[in-house]
């Protein structure tokens, strides 16, 4: 009865003559399986994290030996790249961190409140129009930047705000980021609306409903627009490029920019470890956003 030990028997249903037999399911090859799978992801993430962790490593080689070994092994170590870097220019390296901090805070103050206010407007009022600016507002995602930086560029000019912050922060205030507020209208829509009619029984109005109703449970929707908004802004070189031309006033992006000189040479070794130092602000914030960032994307359906 060999034959049969990898079989089972059913009752057989009604309307038929005898047993039906089913095969019982065979797993051997599971284990091998997931071997193969977790090998071929682990082999993925380290194709990708290579090029970080070569940073990593070659910001603390000795510049003639930077492009020589693509390795991953320390063999010299010349820590005197971070203070080199630090202070390459006219102002030390904390300056350019101090300038991205401020256009990164105004541009997530600005997002927050004007991107917010905006969502509410969409998922909960009733005016004139709102579909066809809805959907005007959303076609605006598919605009690149290319097409407005110049009329922009044109606009902020004439105001005098040309090397100054304020063409990378003002335009937040005016929700400009239309995909945060696609984002928020959709959280704003799956929370209940009887919240709404409860408190405007009590006398709200909708300037305390937005307030003390809807944006106490926006949590983890502000907490992801603020986390976005500030890797976007602190990664952005192209606009403060544009606006950005006073030394005094570089970001981030600019300063490791200016390590690049095609005439006096570029100190490889100072960059690498002043872009070491720049990355650590992103880590820190998908470190500590990350629970937030996750419910917020999950909970408005952009998954």
């Amino acid at each position: 009865m060999t034959d049969t030990l990898a079989q089972t028997t059913d009752t057989a249903a009604p309307g038929t003559s005898g047993p039906r037999l089913r095969s019982r399911p065979r797993g051997g090859n599971r284990p091998v399986r997931s071997i193969l799978k977790h090998a071929l992801l682990i082999l993925c993430a380290l194709v990708m994290l290579y090029p970080v962790l070569w940073m990593i490593v070659s910001s603390l080689r000795p510049e003639d030996v930077i492009f020589r070994d693509p390795s991953l092994i320390l063999r010299d170590l010349e820590a005197g790249n971070y203070a080199e870097g630090w202070n390459a220019f006219a102002n030390p390296f904390s300056h350019f961190l101090i300038n991205s901090g401020i256009v990164v805070l105004g541009a997530i103050i600005g997002n927050l409140i004007a991107c917010s206010m905006a969502a509410y407007a969409f998922a909960r009022l009733e005016f004139s129009g709102k579909r066809l600016w809805f959907a005007i507002m959303l076609l605006t995602i598919m605009l690149p930047i290319h097409v407005i930086i110049v009329p922009q560029y044109v606009l902020f000019s004439q105001f005098g705000w040309v090397n100054t912050f304020l063409p990378l922060i003002v335009p937040k205030f005016l929700a400009t980021d239309a995909f945060f507020v696609f984002l928020m209208v959709q959280f704003i829509r799956g929370i209940p609306i009887e919240l709404d009619e409860a408190a405007r029984i009590d006398g709200a109005g909708h300037p305390r409903i937005y307030f003390q109703v809807i944006l106490p449970l926006m949590v983890p929707a502000l907490a992801t627009t603020a986390i976005f908004t500030f890797i976007w802004t602190w990664n952005d070189f192209f606009s403060q490029l544009i606006y950005l031309t006073d030394p005094d006033l570089y970001t981030v992006p600019l300063a490791l920019r200016a390590f690049v000189d095609a005439q006096a040479g570029t100190n490889w070794g100072a960059a690498l470890a002043m872009s070491v130092l720049s990355l650590l602000p992103i880590f820190l914030a998908f470190l500590f956003g990350q629970k937030f960032l996750l419910r917020g994307i999950a909970t408005t359906g952009g998954k």
